[in-house]
C-alpha cells in the first residue's frame, strides 16, 4: 500500500480501462457532478497509440520566456526533483506554464523523460509545450500538451507542490489521475479500489446492448427491457 491507502495493484487495474469507461464508473458513485473532474479544454494526447495510464500528480509551475533568477539549466533544480521523489509512485508530472502566452519553450523533452522514467513517472501534463516526441514515444512515456516547441528557451521551475489549474481542472499534489487519448481526469481516492469492478460491469452492460443491436432481432421493446434490467441492477 502507498501512503494513500491505494495499492499498486489497484492502480494497475485502473489502467485496464479507457477514460470513458472509468468516467462512467465514477458517475455511478454520485460523489461529484458529472461535468467536473476532467479537463474541459485540456492539452492534447501526444501518443494516441499508448494505453491508458494512471498515477499521482506531482505539480509545478514553470516559465520559459525570461531567465531564471538563479541557476542556468532547465533541469538543475534539485529541490524540484526531491519534491517529485516525495510523491508516491507511479507519478504523473503536471506543470502549469505560467507565461502569457504559454509555450514559449518546452521544459519537457528527452532528457526530462529519461529522468522521470527513472523516478517511476508515467506521464507529463502541461498547458504549454513539449519536444523530442520520437525519442519520448519510444520510451512508452505519455505526454499531454497544447503545443510543440523546438527549444526549451529559458524553461525553469518557479514553484512546485502547489495546486495548478489546467484545462479548467484544479489538480492538487498527490491527486490520483487517469488519462489516455480522450484526456485527463481525476480519480476520487475513496472509490479508487472499487472502480475496476464497477468499470467491468459498465463494459459488460455496454457489450450486451451492442450484441442486441447486432443480432438481427432489435426492437424498441427489447431495448427498453434491457435498459430496465440494467437500471434495476444498479439500484441493488
Amino acid at each position: 500500500m502507498t501512503q494513500t491507502g491505494i495499492s499498486a495493484k489497484d492502480i494497475e487495474a485502473l489502467r485496464r480501462f479507457d477514460t470513458c469507461t472509468l468516467s462512467n464508473a465514477i458517475e455511478r458513485f454520485n460523489i461529484r457532478p458529472r461535468n467536473e473532474g476532467f479537463m474541459l479544454d485540456g492539452p492534447a494526447c501526444m501518443f494516441r497509440g499508448l494505453p491508458p495510464t494512471a498515477g499521482y500528480a506531482a505539480t509545478a509551475k514553470m516559465r520559459a520566456a525570461s531567465q531564471p533568477v538563479s541557476g542556468h539549466c532547465y533541469y538543475d533544480d534539485i529541490e524540484w526533483w526531491r519534491y517529485l521523489a516525495s510523491v508516491p509512485p507511479p507519478r504523473m508530472v503536471v506543470v502549469l506554464d505560467a507565461d502569457d502566452p504559454p509555450g514559449v519553450g518546452a521544459l519537457f523533452g528527452e532528457l526530462h523523460a529519461h529522468i522521470c522514467r527513472a523516478m517511476e513517472c508515467v506521464a507529463y501534463v502541461t498547458n504549454g509545450a513539449v519536444r523530442d516526441l520520437p525519442e519520448i514515444e519510444r520510451l512508452g512515456f505519455q505526454l499531454f500538451a497544447h503545443k510543440l516547441s523546438p527549444s526549451h528557451a529559458y524553461a525553469h521551475i518557479v514553484e512546485f507542490g502547489e495546486p495548478v489549474e489546467i484545462g479548467g481542472l484544479t489538480i492538487q499534489s498527490g491527486d490520483l489521475l487517469h488519462a489516455d487519448l480522450h484526456g485527463v481526469q481525476t480519480v476520487p481516492l475513496e472509490i479508487a479500489a472499487q472502480l475496476p469492478a464497477v468499470a467491468a460491469e459498465v463494459l459488460a452492460e455496454e457489450r450486451a446492448l451492442i450484441k442486441m443491436c447486432l443480432d438481427g432481432k432489435f426492437s424498441i421493446e427489447r431495448l427498453a427491457a434491457t435498459i430496465r434490467q440494467f437500471t434495476e441492477a444498479q439500484k441493488c
